[in-house]
């Protein structure tokens, strides 16, 4: 079952496009406050997807849709429908079958290389990217973390405090309790 059959090459780049975008919007909206990895995952997924169209292009590299209007395919000539000795060419059409099969397949492969190569380019320049994305997601989050970090000893700070002085009050409750009812009676 080929999901992408329908797909012409146009359709392929800009569906490549359009995933990684809407991913990136769904993503973003859904996790806005990490968007420096949204933003990461948005290249990567692209990357992938444009390496998964390049190895789909080389899968099916007889499909006419990645020949630009190149030379029809070939065709060999049948010896076999010659009159008396045709029924003698029967092998050698089958052998000129196979080798004209065989230069077509070349052919079309030759003509589907650039186009899964382009996706393939595509591919490396959306890896080449992520390298500094990469390092700029990790620097932020760093930040990020440094910050709560530093907010966190802030309110640890806040919190000892006030236990220190919930400390002072009961004691100051305790003493003033014990002096306004005199010593305990046994």
């Amino acid at each position: 079952m080929d999901l992408l059959g329908g797909l012409s090459r146009d359709e392929l780049r800009n569906f490549c496009w359009i995933a990684a975008a809407v991913f990136a919007l769904v993503a973003g909206l859904w996790r806005w406050r990490r968007l420096h990895w949204t933003a990461l995952g948005a290249v990567l997924l692209f990357a992938a997807l444009n390496a998964g169209a390049g190895i789909y292009v080389l899968n099916t590299f007889r499909d006419s849709r990645w020949s630009a209007g190149g030379e029809p395919p070939l065709s060999a000539p049948s010896f076999s429908e010659t009159p008396i000795v045709g029924q003698y060419f029967g092998p050698l059409d089958s052998a000129l079958q196979g080798m004209v099969g065989g230069v077509n397949d070349f052919l079309a492969f030759k003509q589907a290389l650039p186009v899964a190569l382009d996706f393939l380019a595509t591919s490396g320049w959306a890896l080449l990217l992520s390298f500094p994305l990469a390092v700029l997601a990790a620097v932020i989050s760093l930040a990020m973390a440094r910050r709560r970090a530093a907010e966190f000893e802030n309110y640890r700070t806040k919190v000892d405090l006030l236990e220190d002085e919930l400390e002072q009050v009961k004691r100051h409750i305790s003493a003033s309790s014990s002096s306004t009812h005199g010593p305990p009676v046994s």
